[in-house]
């Protein structure tokens, strides 16, 4: 009996010389803009790298100087080239501005999909919760496998042949 009040005073005396750690609340994070009014972000997707730029507008989405139903003539590109927008609710409400290089159509559009996102939580970091729930904040690592040397192609053998 005496040994557990003997612990327990023991205890009480290390607790007594522990110093309260303040445990730091996340403040709200402020808007990364420029100083035209824009935010400014990466895209990547396959070997497609967009950059975008984000600022408040009538919703008008310029790619490498076209318009998006010129440049992403599929409406599934422009679909999701737009998806952001909807799952924020803010179609319509900013202007996009963009220049992509290599890949093709596909790429390109998943990496302005891609530096949209970016641009936008930088823009209002209120939204960054609802993109990356829907995953447009994760880069999709996942790109073409080089040829090997003795293959066809990256894993393909030549055919074969017994004679």
């Amino acid at each position: 009996m005496t040994d557990q009040t003997e612990g327990q005073q023991g205890l009480d005396s290390l607790k007594s010389l522990a110093t309260p750690v303040a445990v730091e609340t996340e403040a709200p994070k402020e808007p990364v803009k420029d100083e035209f009014g824009r935010s400014y972000a990466n895209g990547r997707r396959k070997d497609a790298v967009a950059r975008v730029w984000v600022k408040p507008g009538s919703g008008k989405v310029v790619v490498n100087g076209k318009p998006v139903e010129q440049y992403f003539a599929r409406p599934v590109l422009q679909m999701i080239v737009n998806q952001p927008f909807q799952v924020t609710s803010r179609e319509g409400q900013f202007d996009i501005y963009a220049t992509v290089k290599g890949g093709g159509l596909s790429g390109q559009a998943g990496a302005v999909r891609h530096g949209v996102s970016k641009a936008l939580s930088l823009f209002e970091p209120a939204l960054r919760p609802a993109l990356k729930a829907k995953g447009f904040l994760t880069r999709d690592s996942r790109v073409v496998e080089r040829k090997k040397y003795g293959k066809a192609k990256a894993r393909r053998s030549f055919q074969f042949s017994k004679r």
